[in-house]
């Protein structure tokens, strides 16, 4: 009778220990991301504007010799533009308030290549505030990108320099409110004006810029909620091209890799090859952005078309498709506004996106897990269709390969199927796949690698079936998983 009361004892601690275990949270998985860094996964499409004297020398780049008065836009309109973008599914501006020119779009104190010597407005005109102004009140993220490279400066390559230009950072950091992104690229050093030099300068890009102290003395302190975006990130990482694509597996994390014989990784020395892939297990949490010009050039150029929707669209599911996020570049035309071939192919590459994931068909079905973390429902698979990034589906610690059969009562017919981890857990997932129920047994249609923010996966033709099986084939810990979506693509 003793044994029997100790066995019993020894069961009912067994049962409590694996419910007390069931409301403890899975443990996080490698480097995690900031609460910035969330807010910028949620942007996932977002648009970065090229405007300057440039547009009207019909150039790429501009040498920093262009007088102030040929920026004169007939009929500037910022809200023209941010609505144009917002009809696209874009969720934030990124707005090019210095570029290599030199030119500054704001009554800048620090130069006077700057908007107070245009025509535009009478000389009282404030671009940079017009574009913020018109982002916020329609809902949009605000960030700016001050160019290092200054083509106009006569101190550029000084130490004189680097004082201008952290001070033209930090009015651009305190009078526009948070910003969602400091934006940085490698360009530097090369032909330019040079207040009438004009000639070749050269720099140390590895030591000149002084990025640590700028990134963490001025951006972090002043704009927290700034993700801070260049080559080697700190937030963010540049994929590697200018061509809008993500590696086929993306992993946000990575370690940026000094260039040979220097002791610390840089703007324009980073480690590219790396950067559509990303390092498994990674130092930190550095998610890539693929950008992108709408058309051929990041500046406006009349011979040029924007692109398709349809190219648009492939690029959004091989950008945020692959737990990236969309850089689309936007280039107002000299009137100061987007061409209208731009703002139509925009409108219907936004209505694309709505149409296609209005309707998830995974949201009515009955969704059944091979695992729930401890039985709990806390953690059930209702939380996958939710709509909630913050619930998840979790599975017992030592459950690395679970499944799920989304049961959709019907037969339906779908091409586009989604996963999201809870990436506040971080990237957990190294290979999955996807099956559909054919007669008695399962038929594979797809494998994958990486999910991340969001996976999509574009199936080659349209499929009909009724019971769809989402295999984890490979993983480290368990599951934290936020979406699953089954959608046909809108034409």
């Amino acid at each position: 009778m003793k044994k029997l009361v100790v066995l019993f004892a020894l069961i009912s601690y067994s049962l409590l220990a694996q419910r007390l275990l069931a409301q403890v949270p899975p443990k996080p998985y490698g480097a995690l991301p900031s609460e910035r860094q969330l807010t910028w996964h949620d942007m996932e499409v977002y648009g970065l504007i090229h405007f300057t004297p440039t547009t009207y020398e019909d150039k790429e780049w501009g040498y920093g010799d262009a007088d102030p008065k040929v920026f004169n836009p007939t009929d500037f309109d910022a809200e023209q533009i941010v609505l144009a973008a917002k009809a696209g599914g874009l969720r934030g501006l990124v707005l090019v308030a210095k570029h290599h020119d030199g030119f500054a779009l704001w009554p800048t104190k620090t130069t006077d290549y700057n908007i107070s010597k245009s025509p535009f407005r009478n000389g009282k005109g404030d671009m940079v505030r017009e574009f913020e102004q018109a982002a916020r009140k329609h809902g949009m993220q605000f960030g700016v990108y001050c160019s290092p490279w200054d083509r106009n400066s006569a101190a550029y390559g000084s130490p004189e320099y680097i004082k201008i230009y952290r001070d033209q950072l930090k009015e651009l950091y305190t009078n526009y409110g948070p910003l969602i992104m400091s934006w940085h690229d490698g360009a530097n050093g090369g032909d330019g004006y040079y207040g009438g030099a004009r000639e070749k300068r050269s720099i140390d890009n590895t030591t000149y810029y002084g990025w640590d102290s700028t990134w963490t003395n001025l951006t972090r302190k002043l704009q927290p909620t700034a993700n801070i975006f260049s080559d080697i990130g700190w937030d963010v990482r540049w994929v590697g091209n200018e061509k809008g694509i993500a590696g086929e597996t993306h992993w946000a994390t990575f370690t940026p890799q000094p260039p040979a014989g220097k002791n610390v990784a840089v703007p324009g020395q980073a480690n590219y090859p790396d950067s559509p892939i990303g390092h498994r297990d990674g130092k930190y949490w550095m998610p890539a952005e693929c950008d992108v010009p709408l058309r051929k050039g990041w500046f406006y150029h009349p011979n040029e078309k924007p692109r398709s929707p349809e190219e648009l669209f492939d690029l959004y599911l091989k950008s945020v498709g692959r737990g990236a996020g969309l850089d689309l570049g936007l280039a107002p035309d000299t009137r100061g506004k987007l061409h209208e071939d731009d703002v139509a192919s925009l409108k219907t590459f936004g209505e694309k996106l709505q149409k296609t994931f209005a309707t998830n068909l995974a949201q009515s079905a009955f969704i059944r897990a091979s695992n729930v973390r401890g039985f709990n429902s806390r953690y059930g698979t209702k939380n996958l269709v939710d709509g909630n990034k913050n619930t998840y589906w979790a599975t017992d610690d030592d459950y690395k390969t679970p499944d799920l059969v989304i049961d959709m009562n019907q037969p339906k017919t779908f091409d586009i199927i989604t996963l999201g981890e809870h990436i506040k857990l971080g990237q957990r997932i190294e290979a999955f796949a996807v099956d559909v129920q054919e007669g008695d047994g399962w038929k594979e249609i797809h494998t994958g690698t990486s999910v991340g923010a969001k996976r999509i996966v574009k199936l080659p033709a349209p499929v009909t079936a009724q019971k769809v099986r989402i295999r984890i084939t490979k993983s480290p810990v368990g599951m934290a998983m936020s979406e699953v979506g089954i959608y046909k693509e809108a034409m």
